[in-house]
């Protein structure tokens, strides 16, 4: 049996698999790390081909190695995945791949793992899967009937498969403002957002500020309440390259549809538009569906929280999720865990010597 097994190998999986390591567990022996991408890179290898290092809004350093310098222009669903790969290389991390992690479940001593390449068991776990294979389209009327085409970001590519299209962009985070600011460039655009958007302006996402932001997701998370993104407190901020966009109108934003339409959406006051993508930049969910039998949710729906252990079982630890959902609090979330159950399973080696 394992000591510890990690389950993705993404920010937070390499995170907590590098302090695991540095703290005596021996690679595949005593901990490995599952990842169900044949390759490395987390959700970083499936981003669409148009976004640029000049576009995201910054990655943090793994624990050990800062990430290269870019010049910019490099493809973030490059760049990133080859610093991953050549962290894993460098530190040696035991990950195995590909494998895909399908239930949990509780048995004598600790956890079997049912897997594409079998069965694992695990004293403990350190959850690590993120968000990204589970993207959200909320229901809405006639949504069935539509004649178009529907694709979350997940599924974007890039704004040329929308030329010449008018294209329908629901949500109000920062996916949404980037790729309006882009689709917009060779398509007509309508905005359309559940809350009039918050415009973040005078403030400097300093370290301070950034805790600050963190302290009130963990509070939802802490009551066992589901997440909120970190947009969702902080407001929009609108980046220099997106100033051209804003200055042609794009960010004109409408309130949310009542009905889809066979070829477009209608309002509740009867007004109409003729759509031909609807782009859903709804944002995604935490993917958990494996934990299932584990039965950790409230009935609130999130799992309540302390600090990367679950309220429900200390010897299971989510990481990349909540206020540990950013880049910066994946790293900081790894360290912990692997603190954590470092001490828990030297407590219990101590217990069963006593014994």
């Amino acid at each position: 049996m394992l000591d510890v097994a990690v389950i993705g190998a993404g920010q937070a999986g390499l995170s907590a698999a590098y302090h695991l390591v540095r703290f005596g567990f021996t690679p595949y022996d005593e901990v490995v790390v599952l990842d169900r991408n044949a390759e490395p890179g987390g959700a970083w290898q499936h981003r669409w081909d148009s976004l640029t290092m000049h576009d995201v809004h910054g990655i943090a350093n793994l624990p050990g190695v800062p990430v290269p310098e870019s010049v910019g222009a490099e493809r973030a669903n490059a760049f990133v995945p080859a610093y991953f790969a050549d962290y894993e290389r460098r530190f040696e991390l035991p990950v195995v791949r590909p494998v895909a992690v399908e239930s949990v479940l509780e048995i004598d001593g600790g956890f079997a793992l049912d897997t594409s390449a079998g069965e694992y068991s695990a004293a403990t776990l350190v959850n690590a899967t993120g968000t990204w294979d589970r993207p959200f389209i909320p229901w809405y009327p006639g949504i069935e009937t539509f004649r178009g085409r529907q694709l979350h970001t997940a599924d974007y590519r890039g704004a040329a498969e929308l030329n010449g299209q008018h294209v329908l962009v629901v949500g109000g985070g920062a996916s949404a403002v980037q790729l309006l600011a882009e689709v917009s460039e060779v398509a007509t655009t309508t905005w359309v957002t559940r809350r009039p958007p918050e415009w973040r302006t005078g403030v400097d996402f300093t370290p301070e500020y950034g805790r600050q932001v963190v302290a009130r997701v963990e509070e939802r998370v802490r009551a066992g309440l589901p997440p909120r993104s970190v947009v969702s407190v902080t407001g929009l901020h609108l980046r220099q390259q997106e100033q051209a966009a804003w200055d042609r109108g794009v960010y004109t934003r409408l309130p949310m549809f009542s009905r889809i339409t066979p070829d477009g959406v209608e309002w509740a006051d009867g007004s109409k538009q003729h759509v031909d993508t609807i782009l859903w930049a709804t944002g995604f969910r935490a993917e958990l569906a494996h934990l299932s039998p584990l039965h950790l949710r409230e009935p609130s729906g999130g799992i309540r929280m302390n600090g990367t252990a679950t309220a429900a079982d200390p010897r299971i630890h989510l990481v990349g999720y909540g206020p540990s959902a950013s880049t910066i609090g994946a790293n900081r979330a790894g360290f912990a865990a692997a603190r954590a159950l470092r001490d828990l399973l030297a407590h219990d080696q101590r217990e069963q010597v006593s014994a």
